[in-house]
């Protein structure tokens, strides 16, 4: 690869990078809005997750889980938390 290509992709790839900050701002401000219910958070949530391992992706090539391995490692998440959750409103 010449200067020139790798140059080229290299601002390829800040400017996705760029895309990505900016879609993960948008989102982290829209958690915060009220009024919407639990199911439009929880897809931004799992947005926010994937933007994450995206960046990871693109900045470290062979680190970031497949598809398959984020869902699956988020569902795994979820159902501790509920676990938790089912576990707490039962002692009270």
């Amino acid at each position: 690869m010449n200067p020139g290509e790798s140059s080229a992709i290299e601002s390829k790839r800040q400017a996705l990078l760029g895309q990505l900050k900016a879609a993960e701002a948008g989102l982290r401000s829209g958690l915060h809005t009220e009024g919407f219910g639990s199911i439009p958070r929880a897809h931004m949530d799992r947005a926010m997750a994937h933007i994450c391992e995206a960046d990871i992706a693109i900045n470290g090539p062979g680190r970031a889980r497949t598809v398959q391995q984020l869902v699956a490692d988020l569902a795994r998440n979820q159902q501790v938390v509920d676990d938790a959750q089912r576990g707490k409103s039962q002692r009270i």
